[in-house]
């Protein structure tokens, strides 16, 4: 009894650590590889569901590597080491693509040194055996590369692309996953960290959407639809107007921050410009400026130029709305967030339009009726209380 009993608690024990221990297994390890390709160390890489297997002689510091990801037939793969930092520019890369006989897939070196046309040329490391293949719908890159005595990480590019143009890759997207796809990799102990810079620059991005949506998408239309429709309820003075004025400049602070924030982006992603977007921006800011200093040389409503004013606080204003919305969708085009971001703003907006639509009526109804009574006001004092032109009545006592 106490040896079945040991067997069943062995099995037990077998039974319960067996899922863990699959669990573990990284969904990379099970891929494998044409030429009896094997490699000891895989990594699932974070960005546009990319893999890097490797092994690494310590005694030569040979590095032999395969990476791995979805990619279109007719577009292209890259890998690249960046020896000096973590982004695009500097990388030496490797791009495979469809370009050999009968469609093979081809691998040539590309030293990146500007945002722009890649140029095929050599490159700053030392690699052999580089060879490529096409699985499926996962394009592969195959490589040995030479490294520094000593070298245990090194800060991993990886891109993908859609098309391939004359032989030349073209411009990948630029969305997040996109625009994230680098890290360092651990080569010792064989995880991919990924990169703070990318990390940084995407969190950057997000700041700089959500404070422009905020401030020209929602604040200032909110503000506008305040001093539209409250000032037509006689109650509302003049708390309408500081209302007003709240939110407008509330959304300017706001708005001024996520334009320097764009500024900043702007300034360290040289060679990626988004030009409508960018020109929008700097008219906001402008605009808004303007319409800031407005305030301060506002006439008195009984002022000779106060319609003047008017004219123009009112067309700058909804200028500053119509392109600030526009921008929004510019800006969410280019970030490429998750849809629900998009279908959120789009439901605010509505909301706001629904609102401004419901309160127009409102205002005309009070307005029509303001002026039907003024009418019978002044027909009514012009033919006197017993229809009489002109014969006042005497005061009662």
């Amino acid at each position: 009894m106490e040896i079945h009993g040991f067997f069943f608690l062995f099995f037990l024990i077998f039974t319960l650590l067996l899922p863990s221990q699959s669990a573990a297994i990284s969904p990379c390890a099970s891929r494998t590889f044409s030429s009896n390709r094997v490699f000891s160390t895989c990594a699932a890489l974070p960005h546009l569901s990319a893999s890097l297997h490797w092994t690494l002689d310590p005694s030569t510091t040979l590095l032999s590597l395969a990476f791995a990801a979805p990619a279109p037939s007719d577009g292209w793969l890259a890998w690249a080491v960046n020896p000096t930092a973590d982004g695009m520019i500097g990388s030496q890369t490797l791009i495979a693509f469809r370009g050999g006989p009968s469609g093979a897939v081809v691998v040539k070196t590309y030293n990146i040194t500007s945002y722009g046309p890649v140029k095929e040329g050599p490159i700053g490391i030392d690699v052999s055996d580089v060879a490529g293949e096409y699985v499926g719908s996962e394009m592969r890159i195959f490589a040995k590369v030479k490294l520094a005595r000593g070298t245990t990480k090194v800060n991993g590019v990886w891109q993908v692309g859609e098309s391939v143009a004359d032989g030349v890759p073209a411009k990948h997207a630029f969305a997040a996953d996109n625009l994230a796809a680098k890290g360092v990799v651990d080569l010792v102990k064989g995880v991919s960290v990924g990169g703070g810079g990318g990390n940084s620059v995407l969190r950057k991005k997000n700041i700089h959407g959500v404070l422009n949506a905020v401030s020209w998408g929602i604040l200032l239309p909110l503000g506008a639809i305040i001093a539209r429709y409250l000032k037509t309820f006689k109650s509302a003075d003049p708390a309408w107007f500081y209302l007003h004025v709240s939110c407008q400049l509330i959304g300017y602070a706001v708005g001024v921050a996520g334009w320097a924030t764009g500024l900043n982006l702007g300034s360290k992603s040289k060679g990626i410009q988004y030009t409508t977007h960018r020109n929008i921006g700097i008219t906001l800011f402008a605009l808004g400026t303007v319409q800031l200093f407005a305030l301060f040389l506002r006439p008195n409503k009984d002022h000779k130029y106060r319609l003047y004013w008017n004219i123009y606080h009112h067309s700058v204003g909804y200028t500053v709305i119509v392109l600030g919305v526009v921008n929004v969708f510019k800006g969410l085009q280019i970030l490429q967030p998750l849809h629900k971001w998009k279908e959120a703003y789009i439901v605010v907006i509505c909301i706001l339009a629904g609102i401004a639509v419901l309160l127009e009526v409102v205002t005309w109804i009070i307005v029509l009726r303001r002026k039907s009574d003024k009418s019978s006001g002044a027909h009514d004092g012009a033919n006197g209380a017993n229809g009489r032109r002109g014969v006042q009545q005497p005061l009662s006592a």
